[in-house]
């Protein structure tokens, strides 16, 4: 019973980093589309981001498979989950719109 409470509580970990993840990927998108030096952007949100992934996932992980396993698949969800809230929210259709736009 206490092993299946840690692998949720590893789940929940894994939640958060990739709401971590996958946001601060959201969000570098809509700057960075934006900006005068895109590639910067996306650089640096880059490194921070897998730096913050990686790091939770040693720590979460201790060692463990199973651990690790749990967080990944709490992390994939979070994929998901922000993939299918940024798609309802009609947002990917505006940024289609402005690419257009914005091609030389």
């Amino acid at each position: 019973m206490r092993e299946l409470l840690l692998l949720a509580a590893m789940s929940a970990a894994g939640l958060l980093l990739g709401a971590i993840f996958f946001g601060g990927l959201w969000f570098t998108v809509r700057k960075g589309v934006s900006s005068q030096r895109p590639a910067l952007w996306f650089l640096f949100s880059l490194l921070l981001r897998m730096s913050v992934a990686l790091a939770g996932f040693n720590l979460v992980s201790g060692g463990r498979w199973e651990r690790l396993l749990a967080c990944l698949l709490g992390f994939v969800v979070a994929r998901l989950v922000i993939t299918r809230l940024i798609k309802s929210s009609g947002e990917d259709q505006l940024l289609a719109k402005e690419e257009a736009n914005y091609a030389p």
